[in-house]
């Protein structure tokens, strides 16, 4: 008898005991989380989240009206950088302050990406129209604002891809789904705002500063000067003058400034040179209606053809 209930209740035994051991198992009972990415400005976040969806958790150290240039990072931006997996940055010298802020957080096994790599760069800040903007202080004369244009972020796409798929192999195939059906979107949205602007009979405005060199060229815009050549200077009397003689004389009716800069000598010259001042972002969330990267393109580029229609 004993013989036999032995038989009968070690089964059930081992069979209640092997069911406790899986719900108590971490790898049974869920996956990994989701990758702890930090991004130096907000569109590499939007970016990130369009390619890893569920799969990645980002934090962007800049929210979309700082100015990339100067930015002084947080203590919140060490804290979690130290606990990231892999920092997106745009490089070109935009972020100075991101190395020191990777070295004072002390981990090394961070994955730093360059999502630049690989771009094509407009080095010396000629504008579109071969004309000089002046002298920036980026690395290597390129300028830095390559996202402007939305064939250098399908390049900083691939990067992305690559780097999430390397962190986690299990969902490649989902990321690499996700970067396609992305760059249609992207592909779709590049046609129809190049529809728009191929019907101006004038593309040319003013830009505050060297931000927009990138979107002149992808869409045919004329970037007829540039108010401060370099980040945190402003122009001097002469060249302020300079600027209103050549808005009058070439009468030049659009100056495109940004949310992130100090709109006063713009106005100035606004008022000056009878000229109108309209207001861009060049991160997303700068500006109302501006959350996404698709929908900063499409803000910027219809601003600037609404105001040069008007004009």
């Amino acid at each position: 008898m004993l013989a036999h209930i032995r038989n009968i209740c070690v089964p059930i035994l081992a069979m209640a005991l092997c069911g406790l051991l899986a719900l108590e198992s971490p790898a049974q009972a869920s996956p990994e989380g989701p990758i702890n990415v930090v991004v130096t400005i907000p569109v590499l976040k939007d970016l990130t989240e369009q390619i890893g969806g569920r799969q990645v958790r980002v934090t962007s150290l800049l929210s979309g009206y700082e100015n990339e240039h100067t930015y002084s990072p947080k203590p919140s931006d060490l804290v979690a950088v130290r606990k990231a997996t892999v920092l997106f940055e745009v490089g070109l010298g935009l972020e100075v302050w991101v190395s020191s802020l990777v070295k004072n957080a002390g981990s090394p096994s961070l994955m730093v990406v360059t999502a630049s790599t690989g771009i094509p760069i407009i080095r010396d800040h000629l504008e579109p129209n071969g004309s000089s903007a002046g002298h920036h202080h980026h690395e290597g004369g390129g300028n830095p604002h390559v996202w402007m244009d939305p064939e250098s972020v399908s390049t900083m796409l691939q990067h992305i891809t690559e780097a999430l798929s390397t962190l986690d192999p299990a969902h490649a195939a989902e990321f690499r789904q996700n970067q396609a059906a992305y760059a249609q979107k992207l592909e779709a949205l590049q046609k129809e705002l190049s529809g728009r602007v191929n019907r101006l009979a004038d593309r040319r405005f003013i830009a505050h500063h060297p931000a927009w060199p990138y979107l002149a060229r992808r869409f045919g815009f004329d970037i007829a000067a540039t108010i401060q050549t370099q980040s945190g200077t402003e122009p001097s009397a002469l060249q302020l003058q300079s600027l209103i003689s050549k808005i009058k004389h070439d009468r030049i009716k659009v100056i495109a400034s940004e949310i992130q800069l100090s709109q006063r000598i713009p106005d100035l010259l606004a008022r000056e040179g009878a000229a109108r001042v309209v207001i861009l972002t060049t991160l997303p969330g700068g500006l109302p209606g501006t959350e996404t990267y698709l929908d900063m393109l499409r803000y910027n580029v219809l601003q600037l053809v609404n105001a040069l229609e008007a004009a």
